[in-house]
């Protein structure tokens, strides 16, 4: 896929990434499909970077400067296009949410952040930066925020929400808090026809998914990739049977929470206990 003709190469690091790439993999005599055999990759995942529609990656652009003898050249644009205002791991997913047609999350013990408020947001941030100024808090809460904004996008994917009924019983940031976010996720399930939300009982016991967080993007010309987090680090999975493994477990979350409308219940269940004094 050429680079389209309306995309600007000084528009910002990343387009600049991709005209270089282009035309670096142009003078070498070589066509993207050419290219990403060589680097090991599609020649789809080339055309991404240089349609500036994915973050260049450190280690192949290591490769493909290796391959087109460039020196560091890309490594060093790599570098500038892949400043982020969120964690360094969760960049790349960051974006890719953007493109997705379908996103589907399990979490354990936490409420998704694109439906988290910023009370709940807060506290968390705290938590996990419990040395931090005010300030570097407060600016990832915002950058949260930010990213709730996804779901009023025209082209929002359909969003779809299995979260463990524990997540609804962990008081974060204390009772007060957990019933504005347990009302908040009853509302926005209710009031979003794109958003599906279901809650994993206790009853359903044991299930392969409880020790980690996972989201699946599905896309509509690009195979699925899966992100998997915990603690201060992330992993994206691109391999296909490593995404369609967590698929399956994530189809007998499904299958093994409560019914949304059920779901919704419990939703407001949790949240009137944790109002009531």
């Amino acid at each position: 896929m050429p680079l389209p003709k309306d995309l600007d190469p000084y528009l910002n690091p990343r387009t600049f990434y991709g005209a270089e790439l282009r035309r670096l993999r142009e003078a070498a005599g070589l066509s993207q499909s050419e290219l990403g055999e060589r680097a090991f990759c599609s020649g789809t995942y080339i055309s991404l970077f240089e349609a500036a529609e994915r973050r260049p990656q450190v280690e192949i652009s290591r490769t493909l400067d290796k391959l087109l003898g460039s020196g560091e050249h890309l490594q060093r644009l790599c570098q500038l296009a892949r400043k982020s205002k969120v964690a360094e791991y969760f960049a790349d997913t960051a974006e890719l949410q953007l493109q997705a047609s379908t996103i589907g999350s399990f979490n354990s013990m936490l409420v998704l952040g694109l439906l988290q408020t910023e009370s709940y947001a807060r506290a968390l941030t705290r938590s996990a930066h419990p040395f931090a100024d005010q300030e570097i808090v407060e600016g990832h809460v915002r950058t949260r925020m930010e990213r709730t904004s996804l779901l009023d996008s025209p082209t929002a994917p359909v969003l779809w929400v299995v979260i463990h009924e524990a997540a609804l019983l962990l008081p974060v940031g204390g009772p007060g808090v957990m019933a504005e976010q347990l009302d908040h996720l009853a509302e926005q399930t209710a009031s979003r026809p794109r958003l599906i939300t279901q809650v994993l009982p206790f009853s359903a016991e044991a299930h392969p998914l409880l020790h980690a967080s996972m989201t699946l993007m599905q896309f509509n010309e690009a195979p699925a990739v899966v992100y998997t987090e915990a603690a201060y680090s992330g992993q994206l999975v691109e391999e296909s049977a490593l995404v369609e493994q967590h698929r399956s477990a994530y189809d007998l979350a499904r299958a093994a929470a409560l019914s949304p409308a059920a779901s919704l219940d419990r939703i407001a269940s949790a949240a009137k206990e944790f109002a009531t004094p």
